[in-house]
């Protein structure tokens, strides 16, 4: 948390309050849903290079040994992978047969295993799970997307993952 507060995380407005507290949401909601702890700081951090859908970068790509110093290799990693994310190729290909995973900062297209899969689905879930619970508006104009895509993802969300989705959007 002081790593993102040093940031500007705090500063930075998102909905229910600023990234900051979206963040430790994620990150708990992560906990509450016994996610291991690298995917828990994963959470923590998820937004930390900029999105798909949120481009505020508040650390640059160049920057990620700080991140990976303060989180640790793993932890980094899945922020890393998270962030890189091109959602319009990515979401409509992750349970091909190979799942397709195309990285928005090099253009590389990847075939990631069944951990990362998994990993990414909650992370997903987590982050979107926290905005659909704090904005109604957000559950409003996106709800029947949001729902569309857990529930493709369904097969790679855990239980728990699954039955908050369950209870935030239908």
């Amino acid at each position: 948390m002081t790593l993102l507060r040093a940031l500007g995380a705090g500063e930075i407005e998102h909905p229910g309050g600023s990234l900051l507290e979206h963040v430790r949401r994620v990150g708990e909601l992560l906990g509450d849903w016994d996610a291991r702890p690298a995917l828990r700081l994963a959470g923590l951090c998820h937004a930390l290079y900029g999105t798909d859908g949120f481009p505020s970068a508040l650390l640059p790509l160049a920057r990620r040994p700080q991140l990976a110093a303060a989180i640790g290799a793993e932890a980094e990693a899945l922020v890393y992978f998270y962030a890189s994310c091109d959602r319009k190729v990515s979401y409509p290909a992750l349970l091909d047969d190979p799942p397709l995973f195309r990285d928005r900062f090099s253009g590389r297209v990847l075939h990631p295993g069944p951990q990362r899969l998994r990993d990414f689905a909650e992370l997903t879930a987590a982050n979107e799970l926290d905005i659909a619970r704090v904005s109604p508006e957000f559950r409003r104009q996106r709800g029947g997307e949001l729902r569309a895509l857990l529930t493709r993802l369904r097969p790679l969300l855990s239980e728990a993952a699954w039955a908050e989705c369950r209870a935030v959007l239908f």
